[in-house]
């Protein structure tokens, strides 16, 4: 696929409305380098990223992407404090295995710290357990129990209780419905958490 002329998932799309022209930017779990792609074409950003398979790194190098292989629970702690102004993690927080830690490390690394992550809290999720007793598949949660790469489920709520433990502070937040719309911004955290299909954060210290 031509990454160039490829239309940009629509939470890539959303991070890369929170990130400044010429930002100095990683992008942890970068998989074919579209995010980056988009921000050094759109943005003008000093990017990097950090991408665990082989196939995924070889896809941003052979893009002249700058990315390294490299696993996010173990080697984000080599980057010095405030490294970046921006770290990314898109889609791929809930498929490390300390998530609390990996959180602590972006947030000591990057000033700003951008986040989407699926919602196992919506409502076709609840109803697929409730109704037939079995794991929810759906479009942005599409993989059978027995090889999914996500190994931590989290619900919107259960996201926001972690950043008040790690006391990080959500700067903006945007939660889209399973069509790819923003949900209204003013409505109620139960509202997000029901009919968020997932969700961008900008956090801070």
């Amino acid at each position: 696929m031509n990454i160039l002329n490829a239309e940009p998932r629509v939470d890539l799309r959303l991070v890369a409305d929170m990130i400044e022209s010429g930002a100095k930017v990683l992008d942890v779990g970068c998989d074919d380098g579209s995010l980056l792609k988009l921000l050094e074409t759109t943005k003008g950003v000093d990017g990097r990223g950090i991408e665990l398979s082989q196939r995924g790194v070889n896809e941003c190098v052979s893009q002249g992407l700058s990315v390294i292989q490299g696993d996010a629970d173990r080697d984000l702690s080599t980057y010095p404090d405030n490294a970046f102004d921006y770290v990314i993690m898109s889609q791929t927080l809930q498929a490390t295995h300390a998530p609390k830690d990996v959180l602590e490390q972006l947030l000591r690394i990057g000033r700003r710290v951008v986040i989407s992550i699926p919602n196992f809290g919506h409502w076709r999720v609840r109803l697929q357990l409730t109704l037939m007793g079995r794991m929810p598949v759906t479009e942005n949660l599409p993989y059978s129990w027995y090889n999914t790469p996500n190994i931590h489920f989290c619900t919107l709520r259960d996201f926001t209780d972690l950043c008040r433990e790690v006391e990080a502070t959500i700067v903006r937040s945007t939660a889209l419905n399973a069509h790819g719309q923003k949900l209204p911004i003013r409505t109620p955290w139960w509202f997000w958490n029901m009919f968020g299909d997932q969700a961008v954060f900008m956090l801070a210290r």
